[in-house]
């Protein structure tokens, strides 16, 4: 026998699984993306006055993040992030998108596009908000097929965008407008990924539910509403949303299991940022508990999220880590999950499959980075240990007053969690340190036009 035979016949005897020769299955992925969750909106982040107990069984049978952040304190960089594995910068796409401008490069690779290639079938149920034009859409992006809304939100029963005028109609399956007047969209969803996982059950897939909840406006089904009617507004729509939300994780979660596919499905979820505490969503209902800020800016509870990855009889269960992992990590770590190949190109994904083993390893982020806002005064940030500084703060959650004293703002996290003190003037070797890197680092990831702004 020739050589080449030989390897042949050796690459398909180690390509059969020990039950019997049947080729060895790849693992499926579902990446759950939730809209506008706080910091510690799950019954098991500490949230004990809601109910989430879908969530709370990823986590018990999983592993879940105490120190893990969004890319962005807003939404489209930091899906842009999370599907290209690359800070928002890199991902051309540092601010939200819009119908008329904005949206994910089509040179960008994304997650669908890099399991596409290695034979999955690709889907995205939700929320997009890359990108309008045909050629920014998800068919374009790798995605196999699409159902959701393009835009950052809609009403869940009209599907109608009413934030902006003229009103608009956003739904939409593989770039063609459809309607299901008076269907709850969460309803919609939990249809169409049952649909995707019947479909796809005897081969591999990459299943991204984008759920564009509890992301205003608030409009919990009646069950949950009538669970919460103790607790005073916001938090009363906020609360009963979130629950809302958990009950279709559930139900989803409960296909995998009928259809035999859990042991074979790796389950991510995470929120896209902070809570929002704009006018939309009555100036709150989320909570960033110990943390300051909230969605739109740098301090913790603007972009520390709940996160949790979950893949029953591989790894390990009911297991916390506190290292600092982020959104745009997940391409890494699910390319050495699955044996997917990466993509050949820069990337800021770092794979967590060490951390995720083993609470003893190390994070691996010795820096991280954040930007946001308008070029002339942007917003951005520099993580080092336990060691943050962050440029022109703005406080979304009002928790303090900020004056021009603090447009270098350093705090110790592990001396204090809650960003309320100031210590940039009792470090000033720290600020200058950390200042530097960034500077390089905004640089490095942005066109020349996108500095960093001395305060």
């Amino acid at each position: 026998m020739s050589l080449p035979m030989i390897a042949l016949v050796l690459g398909s005897f180690l390509g059969l699984a020990a039950d019997g020769g049947k080729p060895e299955r790849k693992p499926n992925v579902l990446l759950i993306f939730t809209d506008d969750q706080g910091s510690v909106d799950v019954n098991c982040y500490g949230a004990k006055d809601l109910i989430t107990p879908n969530m709370d069984g990823l986590a018990e049978k999983g592993v879940r993040f105490t120190q893990f952040y969004a890319a962005a304190p807003v939404c489209s960089p930091s899906r842009a992030a999370l599907l290209t594995g690359r800070c928002p910068q890199r991902a051309g796409l540092p601010h939200n998108a819009g119908r008329d401008h904005g949206g994910l490069p089509g040179e960008q690779v994304t997650l669908a596009e890099m399991f596409k290639k290695a034979g999955y079938a690709t889907g995205l149920v939700g929320k997009w908000h890359l990108g309008h034009p045909e050629e920014l859409q998800p068919n374009a992006q790798g995605f196999d097929s699409a159902f959701g809304h393009l835009g950052g939100c809609i009403d869940n029963y009209s599907h109608f965008f009413y934030w902006r005028g003229p009103n608009e109609h956003d739904l939409f399956r593989d770039g063609k407008e459809v309607f299901a007047d008076g269907e709850f969209f969460g309803d919609l969803m939990v249809e169409e990924v049952d649909a995707f996982l019947e479909k796809n059950r005897d081969r591999p897939f990459f299943l991204y539910w984008a759920i564009n909840m509890p992301h205003y406006p608030l409009q919990p089904t009646k069950k949950w509403r009538d669970r919460y009617t103790d607790l005073e507004m916001p938090r009363r729509d906020y609360a009963a949303f979130v629950s809302t939300t958990d009950e279709m994780i559930g139900q989803v979660l409960a296909k995998l299991d009928e259809l035999g596919l859990r042991e074979d499905t790796i389950v991510v979820f995470q929120s896209d940022h902070g809570h929002s505490t704009e006018e939309r969503t009555f100036g709150g209902g989320g909570s960033a508990g110990p943390y300051r800020g909230a969605k739109f800016c740098l301090f913790e509870g603007g972009i520390r999220v709940p996160a949790m990855i979950s893949w029953t009889g591989t790894l390990p269960e009911g297991e916390v880590r506190d290292q600092l992992g982020t959104g745009t990590d997940w391409m890494a770590t699910l390319a050495e999950l699955t044996g997917v190949a990466l993509p050949e190109r820069k990337l800021d994904s770092q794979s967590l499959v060490p951390v995720i083993k083993s609470a003893k390893a190390h994070s691996p982020h010795k820096v991280y980075h954040w930007q946001t806002g308008g070029r002339k005064k942007p917003q951005w940030a520099v993580r080092e240990g336990d060691w943050k500084l962050i440029g022109n703060p703005r406080d979304t959650s009002n928790k303090g007053p900020l004056t021009k004293k603090d447009q270098l703002f350093l705090v110790n996290l592990a001396d204090d969690v809650s960003e309320m003190t100031n210590v940039a003037a009792e470090h000033p070797e720290i600020v200058a340190r950390l200042h530097g890197l960034h500077d390089t680092w905004i640089d490095e990831v942005s066109p020349p036009t996108v500095t960093a702004a001395r305060p």
